[in-house]
């Protein structure tokens, strides 16, 4: 049988603050930790201990700079070890607060130790749900008799008033309904529902601008604030209906409250009783390519454009008459499909609830899409010693040396929205080899094909006056003949080869899935009241945090 056999947590300074033994006798920590921090980085999350005895498995986890540590000896299937851990973190930010810190483990261990034993019985995995362990664990001191008194969902309720509930609602009795993922008795003052969308990135682009690769993780959270034992009903669909759904959404997951069958049956319906307070009810993948094996809907070979990203760049290298410049252009535009105001309807599209606009079913911003947090990373090859001139027409850049980075964050106030017109911004600079240090002919600046005593403005980059075509080729042509071929192809290993964009959007999915509709069934429901109608709420966000590759 798989059993988890000991859980050890070590602070930042590799101090063990925690040692838990559920079963056997497992290698101790001050052994563990030395054959851990042996291992070469990046560490893995399994790592295989030959030379011990006997011979362990390392699970390991970091969040919050603490290292959590679980050896196991016997057999058993690995991702029930991660996820335990996983669970463990989670169990832990629940009761003790986000983030998670080793003063906090510190000075709540005996509700540590209650959690860890609830959780793992004797190394069998049990209790993992948040819900069910604040009905079996006591929080000791003033704050769990004050949660306990006010019916928070911080702790389970008094006995005084659990009684007086009872009396009220039969139905509420722990014999009538016990589900392992909610508190039995739950009762709040206000009752209210919000449904966060939030979508990652990872997008990779080729030189000519075609996707090699383009996904969105999605995860699905929810915070339910609700009274007794709430059924409710979350319907999901795409830009092209409720139909496209089952094949929009790859690999989904969902949370254990979830009913199976009920998706199965009719995709897109998301039938459950949810746990108290915030959860993640469901995660999916998407792919954002377009279908027939690569091509477009019309047939064509995709590209960026087919994306439709408010961020997009476009890297060009080898500039100037010693090929030791490069240039990176940020185009900002108002690409958000699925996104439309007509003018004084106030909504969105035509459904209130997309962007959380304020109605009776869903409240929120009736505000449209807005991107934020545009910032441009670009890795330095190893053989440049520095950069000259690194200058932007809008926001800040600078070179991290130790990362050998550059960071340049571009503000967007003005910038693109879903009413707004489209912006960008250039950055330029020149690379300094190890080679060329002793050099005095240094690097020239200026545009490619624009003159190379010309002045670099932001008129440059975007302007496109009747008399900018002839004199382009007039510059290309000048440039041409003054280019050191032999500089150039020197230079050429000092150009950068990719570059990544991080940014946000909030109000708008990359992946089109939106909330149709959130349905509380009363009949089903018990414990909620009669005419309590929840405040209901509904967000969307997409972020990149680097996900958004271009390769030059």
């Amino acid at each position: 049988m798989s059993v988890i056999e000991a859980l050890y947590i070590f602070d930042q300074h590799n101090n063990p603050i925690l040692q838990h033994t559920y079963r056997s006798r497992p290698l101790p920590a001050s052994v563990l930790l030395p054959l851990y921090i042996a291992h070469p980085v990046p560490r893995p999350s399994l790592i295989y201990l030959p030379n011990t005895q006997p011979l362990t498995i390392l699970f390991s986890l970091l969040n919050s700079q603490l290292l959590f540590l679980s050896p196991i000896s016997t057999e058993i299937e690995p991702l029930l070890v991660l996820e335990f851990l996983h669970r463990v973190v989670d169990v832990l930010e629940d009761f003790l607060g986000a983030p998670l810190l080793a003063s906090k483990i510190e000075n709540n261990y005996d509700v540590v130790a209650q959690l860890l034993g609830e959780m793992c019985d004797a190394g069998a995995v049990s209790n993992t749900e948040p819900n069910a362990l604040r009905d079996v664990v006591e929080v000791p001191g003033w704050v769990g008799r004050i949660l306990g008194t006010v019916s928070l969902p911080g702790a389970s309720l008094s006995s005084s008033t659990s009684s007086s509930l009872a009396l009220q609602h039969p139905t509420l009795q722990p014999s009538a309904i016990q589900l392992p993922w909610r508190r039995a008795n739950v009762r709040h003052t206000s009752n209210e529902l919000y449904v966060d969308l939030v979508e990652s990135l990872a997008i990779t682009l080729a030189p000519s601008g075609r996707p090699l690769s383009a996904r969105a993780n999605g995860t699905i959270a929810m915070t339910a604030k609700i009274s007794g034992f709430p059924d409710l009903l979350l319907t999901l669909s795409t830009l092209s209906g409720k139909s496209n759904i089952e094949h929009a959404l790859e690999l989904p997951v969902f949370h254990p409250c979830v009913r199976l069958a009920r998706w199965r049956e009719r995709p897109g319906e998301i039938s459950f009783v949810p746990p108290d307070g915030r959860f993640v009810l469901a995660g999916y993948e998407v792919d954002l390519l377009p279908f027939n094996a690569g091509k477009g809907p019309t047939g064509s070979a995709p590209n960026a454009s087919n994306l439709q990203l408010p961020v997009n760049l476009e890297i060009r290298k080898s500039l100037g008459t010693n090929g030791a410049d490069f240039e990176v252009r940020l185009f900002l535009t108002n690409s958000f499909p699925g996104w439309s105001l007509p003018p004084g309807s106030g909504r969105v599209g035509g459904l209130s609830s997309r962007l959380g606009t304020s109605s009776p079913a869903f409240g929120g911003s009736s505000n449209a899409p807005v991107l934020e947090e545009v910032v441009v990373s670009i890795p330095i090859p190893e053989g440049v010693k520095n950069l000259a001139d690194l200058r932007t027409s809008r926001g800040e850049a600078q070179y991290l040396l130790d990362d050998r980075l550059v960071e340049w964050r571009v503000p967007t106030t003005g910038g693109a929205s879903a009413t707004t017109s489209q912006g960008g911004a250039t950055l330029r600079c020149s690379v300094v080899g190890i080679s060329n240090e002793d050099e005095d002919d240094g690097p020239t600046f200026g545009f490619e094909g624009m003159g190379v005593k010309e002045e670099y403005t932001v008129e440059d980059a975007y302007q496109s006056a009747a008399a900018a075509p002839l004199k382009q080729e007039k510059n290309e042509q000048q440039q041409q003949q003054q280019r050191d071929p032999k500089r150039v192809q020197q230079n050429a290993v000092l150009m950068p080869s990719s570059a990544n964009v991080s940014f946000a959007v909030k109000g708008w999915l990359a992946s089109g899935v939106k909330v149709d509709s959130l349905i509380i069934n009363t009949k089903a429901s018990r414990g909620l009241g009669e005419g309590v109608k929840p405040y209901k709420g509904v967000k969307y966000l997409t972020v990149s945090k680097g996900g958004v590759e271009v390769r030059c």
